[in-house]
């Protein structure tokens, strides 16, 4: 991991011009770690090109499954593995290597992974997931910082989250799907990610229904076979190019863009000033003027998510008024705001709020990247702003977000990655 690289950017520019989505991190990897579940091959479509999905290559690759990716597609095939461990050196960089956990349990009976790393965004403990998998009578252990589980067969149960997980109800949805019987998952996450998992899942021969309803009932088959999945668009990168052009005024529109899960995203881009019109599975945005500061809750989806906080905490910086921004999900989230004060942004911390108070411009500066989100918040701040900005270590941005420098040229800014 090169921590020299740096990005270059000469703000104040409006953006204008056409930008195609990738497809989602966040759904590319739990469908990648499912085709563990089935001894055929699987095709997936639509990945995006970053880091953590060749960190996932990479993981399944060194289980012993065989792995060929080309552009967008990618082709698994995990018919005999020599080794049921996702070692530290892989999960260390990439926290989703946890998902392996599940599949890899249902179907060998066995699975090692390395505690988890990650962004350090606060406590994302995997306890949730364990006391499912337990319950589903699985044996934990702790050995040498590794999760160890065992089980003969996976048996189902009916489980409740004491609140939503997104990775949580990933694995054990993954799990329940070879299991014996039938596992309900209470309270289970939401997000259109777990949804697109299930209709893979589904495409391979599963019984999961209810995904995206909040009740998850699957039951058990004793084996999947192959399937064709295309992941669905990434709306956390789509959001950060609505933010982008929010803050800095501009004209343009998203390809591949899936507005049916930004809804809440959207509304807000509303009230704040900007002409929002879906056209298919695209999105257009003009921003005329200055934006209008609107507060932000974050909250499981479908509230407003809190992977979009940083940026549009960005696009209040530049926007006329106050907002209250409340991060309810992660106690470690504000990293950015100290680094966006660098800007001339007037930011007070209060608890897990942020009092944003506008202002009419920001100026140029040099910037450290913290983690994923937060490298987001401060690229579109350096677009707004007056003069020269560096942003260093954005390897986490490049965890995140495919060609992003390229993709912002596309729509006339100046932005250059240099190492």
């Amino acid at each position: 991991m090169n921590g020299m690289q740096k990005i270059k950017i000469n703000g104040g520019r409006r953006l204008v011009g056409e930008v195609r989505i990738s497809g989602a991190k966040n759904a590319a990897l739990p469908a990648m770690f499912a085709c563990l579940l089935t001894d055929k091959e699987c095709e997936l479509h639509n990945l995006p090109q970053l880091r953590d999905i060749n960190s996932a290559r990479l993981a399944l690759q060194q289980m012993g499954a065989e792995c060929e990716q080309q552009g967008a597609t990618a082709k698994i095939h995990a018919a005999s593995l020599h080794t049921f461990q996702a070692p530290y050196q892989l999960v260390k960089t990439m926290r989703a290597s946890i998902l392996a956990l599940g599949p890899l349990l249902a179907r060998f009976g066995e699975a090692r992974v390395a505690l988890p790393g990650g962004c350090a965004i606060g406590a994302r403990p995997v306890d949730m997931h364990l006391a499912g998998l337990q319950q589903m009578g699985a044996q934990i252990n702790m050995e040498d910082g590794d999760i160890v589980a065992r089980a003969k067969r996976l048996q189902g149960a009916h489980i409740i989250l004491p609140k939503p997980t997104v990775t949580g109800t990933e694995n054990l949805m993954m799990a329940a799907a070879l299991a014996d019987g039938e596992t309900i998952i209470e309270n289970a996450a939401r997000e259109p990610e777990i949804l697109d998992l299930a209709k893979f899942l589904n495409a391979m021969g599963a019984n999961v229904r209810g995904a995206g309803e909040g009740d998850l009932h699957i039951s058990g088959v004793s084996s999947l076979h192959g399937a064709t999945h295309a992941v669905l668009p990434d709306r956390i990168e789509a959001g950060t190019y609505l933010c982008a052009v929010a803050a800095c005024g501009g004209d343009v529109l998203l390809h591949n863009a899936g507005a049916d899960v930004m809804q809440n995203l959207l509304h807000k881009l509303t009230a704040a000033g900007a002409e929002l019109k879906n056209e298919g599975n695209s999105v257009h945005i003009k921003m005329e003027n200055r934006p209008l500061a609107i507060n932000a809750d974050t909250a499981p989806y479908p509230g407003f998510a809190t992977d979009m906080q940083a940026q549009w905490m960005a696009v209040c910086c530049v926007a006329e008024g106050t907002a209250a921004i409340t991060e309810n999900i992660f106690e470690n989230r504000f990293m950015h705001v100290s680094e966006l004060a660098r800007l001339g942004a007037q930011i007070e911390l209060h608890h897990n709020t942020a009092v944003v108070h506008g202002v009419s411009k920001l100026t140029s500066a040099q910037m450290m990247a913290t983690d994923l989100r937060a490298s987001a918040s401060l690229v579109i701040a350096a677009l707004a702003a007056e003069g020269e900005s560096v942003i260093d270590r954005i390897y986490h941005l490049e965890r995140g977000y495919e060609n992003l420098a390229e993709k912002f040229c596309a729509l006339g800014a100046d932005v250059e990655r240099v190492d």
